[in-house]
C-alpha cells in the first residue's frame, strides 16, 4: 500500500510517521524540506509512505505524489485554530485535481492533548468535509504525542490497504 501524508507544516505529519512507525515521539523534530519517503511494515501489510513537506513552497508538489496512492492522510493541527481556514483551502484545492478523484481521505486533527485543541465536529465543519462527496472522507483526531488514536489509524489504514486497487 502507498499513502501519501500531507498538510500545513506543524500538523505532526513527520511524527505521526514515527508514531506509526515506531511508537515513538520525539518533542524537537524539524521540518521536512521537500519529502521524506518511509516504509512501515504492520502486521502483513508493507505501507510506503511519502511524507510531504507543508511549507507553501512545497504544496504544489502534492497532487504529484498522492496521485495513484491508496490513501491520501491529512495531518491538521487542531490547536492551531489560525491555521485551520489555510489547511481547508488547501484541502479542497488538492482535492480539486480530477487525478485524485475517488482516493480515500483521512483527515487527522492532531495536537488533541493541547487543550486548545477543537472538537472532531468542529474540525469537521471548519474543513467543510462533509461537502467532499466524490471520496470516502474520514476524520479521527489524534496525539502523537500521547499516542491516541494512532493505532485506530493503523487499523484503518490496514483495512484500505485490502480495499486498494
Amino acid at each position: 500500500m502507498e499513502l501519501s501524508l500531507v498538510g500545513l507544516q506543524n500538523a505532526g505529519k513527520t511524527s505521526l510517521l514515527n508514531a506509526i512507525a515506531t511508537g515513538g515521539y520525539t518533542e524537537d523534530m524539524i521540518p521536512t524540506v521537500g519529502f521524506n519517503m518511509r516504509k512501515v511494515t504492520k502486521g502483513n501489510v508493507t505501507i510506503k509512505v511519502w511524507d510531504l513537506g507543508g511549507q507553501r513552497r512545497f504544496r504544489s508538489m502534492w497532487e504529484r505524489y498522492c496521485r495513484g496512492v491508496s490513501v491520501i492522510v491529512y495531518v491538521v493541527d487542531a490547536a492551531d485554530r489560525d491555521s485551520v481556514p489555510i489547511a481547508r483551502s488547501e484541502l479542497h484545492d488538492l482535492l480539486m485535481k480530477p487525478s485524485l478523484s475517488g482516493i480515500p481521505l483521512l483527515v487527522l486533527g492532531n495536537k488533541i492533548d493541547k487543550s486548545e485543541a477543537l472538537s472532531k465536529q468542529a474540525l469537521v465543519d471548519q474543513l467543510g468535509l462533509d461537502s467532499i462527496t466524490d471520496k470516502e472522507v474520514c476524520c479521527y483526531m489524534i496525539s502523537c504525542k500521547d499516542s491516541v488514536n494512532i493505532d485506530v489509524v493503523i487499523d484503518w489504514l490496514i483495512k484500505h490497504s485490502k480495499t486498494a486497487k
